[in-house]
């Protein structure tokens, strides 16, 4: 057998049961093959018919010496025999009709008509020095006729459909029984080779199609139609060589197999030891034709018994066209090859140990294959990968290849505790259908815990915590704690326990001394505000921001005073948490608003003058208490303004904070006279000031006033820049006033013309419009008939009489109804008369 890597295409099997009882005392000559039974005769004679385990299921003696061919018709139910001393019988194997005939010569070949089961193809064909057909004629007679003689012994015959092909001597010829004409005739190519020794091996592909075998040549021909143009006294159809190619051996047997062909070779080599020609094993090859050469597919050396003494024409190559069964036949062994279904691929994949193809192999035809089982395929696999040390990858594929079954899961489980990997599998093992024992996953956590805290944590936190009794495992790792209490892992591992247990007041704790980020999450998920009523300074700590917003979000479960006087001790926290309140609502915290005055005056000034601009519940007197211990100027000049003491907050702007311009911007926030003039007996003794004021106060004070107070010779910082600004700032007030002025007056005129447009423009009168005080139609239904009508620019319509009688002497008529609703009086702009 080829070791190499390339996978063969037929398996091989000697038929036997019958066979080897025949040829331990016979030696085979010939065979043929039917879908349903095989005909094999020997030299002694003999012709056995055979079912296709090799069983002989019935015997005819038909001659004392060797039988050169059998023929069977397509239906299998006539045979012919003819033998080396000249005697030839054709009989029905289920019926009496038979034919004998003896000639003197001996006779190699004989075929049956394929269709001899019809009454009107009772023929056949012998082969010995001539080819002589006979048919049943008349009486039920057969009568001989010769189709071919003179060019040596017939040596070979094929029977296809109205086509007969034989081989002498000379070549190939073919026949047309329809026209009983010689159609070609293909001379052999090697005629040094003994045609006696190295026969000429015939063989029908189709009912058109011709292989020919002779030495080491091949040809396939094609029986065509000659166009009737083309005939003359030609024979109507004509043969074409489409492929032709030479062998590296000579030709025992030939056969079709789709496109490719089969070829039985004779093998001669040399001997090392002797360096004589000898005879090797045959091969069967299977090529695929060119039109000038071949391409090997695959070659099998087959060891057949005897094969050092056969020759060429010892053996022969019979088919089976439905099953693709091929048959190589020797002297001492018959061989049956058969093409590889998917359960000889997966064999010679396992052989190979090509495990992944194979499984993919078994998954596609699963409902083809008969030998082999998926399942037993994928643990070979594993096991392998196990062998060869891939412990991941054998346990990524259990997932595949166990699937839903437990047992063979727990199986591989303790295989893998066995060889040390339960780590590996650990990561593959299923968590929901099916779910394996408790004990398994135990068995791995412990494995775990043992050597890999990370590992360990990892799988709490992937498996889910009903897959193992959680008691176990939280006493394991308690136990782990004795030995190394702060290490952080099983702490955060330990927490998760307790969590799957439901014991959230314990993982509670463990989160907030770990100041792990999940804490919030867990009290959220498990709504564990009662258990964080003692534990808010440690939430705090941890995160500020996060445990302010956690505890006003649910306000409803732990109140402002519960968390006010659990940070009693700690003012900076409690800070914190009363300034995120009252940006949250300026009134919930009201009662502890005066405390947060002094919180915000330790912890964070910043947002201390905000807090008392926004807050309406501070108490006034103690801010500007705690304001002026601490000498906040800016806080205490807001709270003596909010007080009603405007001069002394200003007074303390000047003084205090020597800042003219914020002096000047509180000035004109409280918009009082007395505070200007205040501030102008502040500055008149100070430059620096004063040219503040005459930059700043000209759009609220007349300038003049400061001006006129301003004592001769005294030296005035940048005194023209500040005249030339008030000068300019006068101007562009009169230009504002003018540019105003301009802008009415067009407006105004603008307008007026709108309204003179608008009063000028025709209003529709129609049947739909009505008369608002009679509610009839304003146009009266006789046009003929005279009217009066009134129509005010709100487009209110009246008959004439309708309207009331003005009781004032001026002309002007207002809408009644307009005028009723204070919408502006409206004057009658159309008095229609007819």
């Amino acid at each position: 057998e080829d070791e190499s890597e390339e996978e063969p295409k037929l398996k091989y099997e000697r038929l036997s049961n019958g066979v080897t009882e025949i040829l331990q005392k016979d030696a085979a000559s010939c065979m043929t093959v039917h879908e349903k039974f095989l005909a094999l005769g020997t030299h002694y004679g003999k012709v056995y018919l055979l079912d296709v385990q090799g069983n002989i299921t019935q015997k005819f003696d038909v001659s004392p010496v060797k039988i050169n061919q059998i023929s069977l018709d397509e239906s299998g139910e006539h045979m012919g025999v003819c033998s080396e001393d000249g005697k030839v019988q054709v009989f029905g194997l289920y019926s009496g009709e038979e034919f004998h005939e003896t000639f003197d010569c001996p006779i190699k070949i004989v075929a049956v008509h394929p269709q001899f089961v019809r009454s009107h193809f009772k023929q056949f064909v012998t082969g010995g020095k001539k080819l002589l057909l006979y048919e049943r004629g008349w009486m039920n007679r057969w009568k001989p006729s010769v189709l071919h003689e003179g060019e040596g012994n017939i040596r070979n015959v094929k029977w296809r459909g109205h086509l007969i092909a034989w081989a002498n001597n000379m070549g190939v010829k073919i026949l047309d029984m329809i026209s009983k004409q010689r159609i070609t005739n293909v001379p052999r190519d090697d005629i040094s080779l003994r045609p006696d020794m190295y026969p000429c091996s015939l063989c029908w592909k189709d009912n058109l199609t011709l292989i020919i075998g002779w030495g080491n040549s091949v040809k396939i021909c094609s029986v065509k139609e000659r166009h009737a143009s083309e005939m003359r006294d030609l024979p109507n159809r004509y043969v074409e060589i489409v492929f032709q190619f030479d062998t590296e051996f000579y030709i025992s047997g030939l056969a079709p197999i789709c496109d490719q062909l089969v070829i039985l070779s004779y093998v001669k080599e040399i001997s090392d030891k002797t360096e004589v020609e000898c005879c090797a094993r045959p091969r069967l090859d299977i090529v695929q034709p060119l039109p000038e050469s071949c391409e090997e597919i695959s070659s099998d050396a087959l060891t057949v018994r005897g094969f050092q003494e056969n020759e060429c024409r010892d053996y022969h190559l019979e088919y089976s066209e439905g099953e693709s069964l091929f048959y190589i036949i020797s002297p001492r062994d018959v061989v049956v090859a058969k093409e590889r279904d998917q359960d000889d691929h997966i064999d010679w994949l396992l052989e190979k140990k090509k495990y992944e193809e194979a499984l993919m192999a078994a998954e596609i035809s699963q409902k083809t294959i008969k030998k082999h089982k998926i399942l037993d395929i994928g643990l070979a696999y594993i096991n392998h990968l196990v062998e060869r040390g891939e412990y991941d990858l054998a346990a990524r594929k259990c997932q595949k290849i166990l699937g839903k079954n437990t047992e063979l899961w727990e199986f591989e489980v303790y295989k893998f505790k066995e060889i040390g990997q339960l780590k590996a599998i650990s990561h593959y093992l299923p968590r929901r259908d099916p779910v394996l024992k408790p004990l398994i996953y135990e068995m791995v956590l412990h494995e775990f815990l043992e050597s890999d805290y990370e590992g360990f944590a990892t799988l709490i936190k992937e498996w889910p915590g009903d897959l193992y009794n959680n008691t176990i495992i939280v006493q394991a790792v308690v136990d782990h704690l004795k030995k190394d209490p702060q290490n952080r892992t099983l702490l955060r591992t330990l927490a998760e326990l307790y969590t799957y247990d439901q014991r959230y007041g314990r993982a509670l704790e463990i989160y907030l001394t770990l100041r792990h980020k999940d804490v919030f999450q867990l009290i959220h998920k498990h709504n564990l505000f009662s258990s964080i009523r003692d534990k808010i300074v440690l939430l705090m700590d941890f995160d500020s921001e996060k445990a302010v917003d956690m505890l006003l979000d649910n306000e409803d479960k732990i109140s402002i005073d519960r968390v006010v006087e659990e940070l009693e001790n700690r003012p900076e926290l409690q800070h914190v948490y009363l300034h995120k309140l009252f940006k949250r609502d300026h009134h919930k915290g009201q009662r502890y608003h005066e405390k947060q005055i002094s919180l915000y005056a330790e912890y964070d000034r910043p947002n201390l003058l905000p807090f008392l601009r926004d807050s309406t519940h501070c108490p006034l007197e103690k801010a500007l208490e705690i304001c002026q211990q601490r000498n906040f100027v800016e806080e205490t000049v807001y709270l003596l303004s909010r007080m009603g003491n405007s001069r002394s907050a200003l007074k303390m702007i000047m003084e205090e904070l020597q800042d003219v311009d914020k002096a000047i911007e509180f000035a004109k926030e409280q918009d009082d006279g007395e505070l200007w003039e205040d501030l102008i007996l502040y500055s008149i003794d100070k430059p620096p000031f004063i040219t503040g004021l005459l930059n700043n106060i000209g759009t609220h004070v007349d300038p003049i006033l400061l001006i006129h107070r301003i004592k001769e010779g005294m030296e005035i910082p940048n005194l023209r820049d500040s005249l030339v600004k008030i000068l300019q700032d006068y101007n562009l007030q009169i230009l504002l006033r003018e540019g105003c002025k301009k802008i009415l007056v067009a407006d105004s005129l603008s307008l007026l013309k709108k309204m003179h447009r608008t009063q000028m423009k025709g209003v529709l009168v129609d049947e739909e419009n009505i008369c608002e005080s009679c509610l009839s139609p304003i146009l009266p239904s006789d046009a003929s008939k005279s009217f009066n009508v009134v129509v005010f620019h709100c487009r209110h319509m009246f008959h004439k009489e309708c309207l009331p009688v003005s009781n004032t002497v001026s002309p002007v008529q207002f809408c009644n109804i307009c005028s009723a609703k204070h919408r502006g009086p409206g004057s009658a702009i159309l008095e229609m008369k007819k």
